[in-house]
């Protein structure tokens, strides 16, 4: 098996950076058993978008390479960057936190919504979307199971992660550092709930914790078949290559 722990992480876009969102849930899984939660440090109930960043940066840095997937959108769609002239998912991530510093304390996505200059159309998909059968887009708000909050929310934690010498020393941003994982690095990866959780019993979870809990056993399931680094290279083209490169891609879409 490729990694020594795998790790899911079911996001949430509400309220501010450092709000304790219910919503927020975190699983993790060793080589052998089921995924169980993880709980948020300094025995508080729920996690808020900080912690989980930190911990996140923890976890993949520290011992073993270990991999997270996580449920918001990487990047925007290849309409949004041509629009715009960005031609990297650095230089995406550049740009995007100047436009929506939610990181920031008392910043909420919403109310950098209204007159942002860095905004899509609902109807805009990334490809990866496109071959999904319910996946919405990163520009869809306030319907439910929308993945827009969480995105706008995320994004800049990606950026905070890696900016990080010792981060992009231990990990692999897939699939923008390349579609092959290096022998050795750490994954952080974006997943999609959807794929994965009618394959696995809910049992008491609630909708959120079931969420976490598949992309964790998901990712062990896949890698202990030895099937996970063929979702690491999807069947695209080269022109489709190059596209998921700059747009990312959803972990599982084939």
């Amino acid at each position: 098996m490729k990694f020594s722990r795998y790790i899911g992480i079911d996001y949430s876009g509400a309220k501010t950076a450092d709000s304790r969102l219910p919503a927020l849930q975190v699983y993790a899984a060793a080589r052998d058993g089921e995924p169980s939660r993880v709980g948020p440090p300094a025995a508080a109930r729920h996690w808020s978008r900080r912690e989980v960043a930190h911990y996140c940066r923890e976890a993949l840095t520290a011992g073993p390479p270990v991999i997270i997937g996580l449920d918001h959108g990487f990047s925007f769609p290849l309409g949004y960057m041509r629009r715009f002239g960005i031609g990297s998912w650095n230089a995406f991530l550049r740009d995007f936190v100047r436009h929506w510093p939610t990181t920031d304390p008392q910043i909420t996505v919403e109310a950098l919504r209204a007159d942002n200059p860095r905004y899509g159309q609902a109807s805009e998909l990334r490809l990866c979307e496109a071959w999904t059968a319910t996946a919405k887009s990163v520009f869809l708000f306030d319907v439910q199971g929308a993945v827009a909050k969480s995105t706008h929310a995320g994004v800049p934690w990606l950026y905070w992660l890696s900016s990080s010498a010792e981060v992009r020393a231990r990990v692999h941003f897939w699939p923008f550092d390349g579609f092959a994982v290096p022998a050795g690095k750490s994954v952080l990866a974006e997943a999609y709930p959807s794929l994965y959780r009618r394959r696995f019993d809910k049992g008491d979870r609630k909708a959120d914790e079931q969420d976490a809990w598949s992309v964790a056993a998901w990712l062990q399931a896949a890698d202990r078949r030895g099937s996970l680094a063929r979702y690491f290279e999807p069947p695209l083209t080269a022109g489709e290559r190059r596209q998921a490169l700059l747009e990312g891609w959803i972990l599982g879409v084939w």
